[in-house]
């Protein structure tokens, strides 16, 4: 095994972390994709108002500071972000199965941290909310 002196190691680490490699962290801009099964997953809860305005609660409390008030990627954490949250409005999130954004929200993709804390309910009502904005 090669030893190399700390400013060998800083200066190579310096150079895959310019080139995208980075490890298990993810930050690569590659296609985050959900599994087929989680694509087919319907979602339980009802598109009522009620779920719709739980959902909004839930992302003005936990999701507006990557995400924006509007869900359009613009919240004052995402300027630090090594990559820009995902825009709720557009056509490519609003395109997204039910399953696969609960899937998303559930795993997470650093930065985004996993959110399977959150109840299973409200990470539904979450995907109501979300599918909201593009009728907007």
């Amino acid at each position: 095994m090669m030893r190399l002196s700390t400013a060998a190691g800083a200066a190579l680490m310096s150079a895959m972390l310019a080139l995208g490699f980075t490890g298990g962290l993810g930050w690569a801009q590659a296609k985050w994709e959900a599994p087929a099964a989680e694509k087919a997953k319907k979602n339980p809860a009802a598109k009522t108002k009620e779920s719709v305005e739980a959902g909004e609660r839930i992302a003005k409390q936990s999701c507006a500071p990557c995400h924006g008030d509007k869900g359009r990627g613009d919240g004052p954490a995402a300027a630090a972000l090594p990559k820009k949250p995902a825009d709720w409005t557009s056509k490519a999130v609003q395109d997204e199965p039910d399953g696969s954004l609960f899937w998303k929200i559930t795993t997470g993709n650093p930065p985004m941290p996993p959110w399977q804390s959150l109840p299973e309910k409200d990470r539904w009502n979450l995907v109501n909310y979300i599918k909201s904005l593009g009728k907007k």
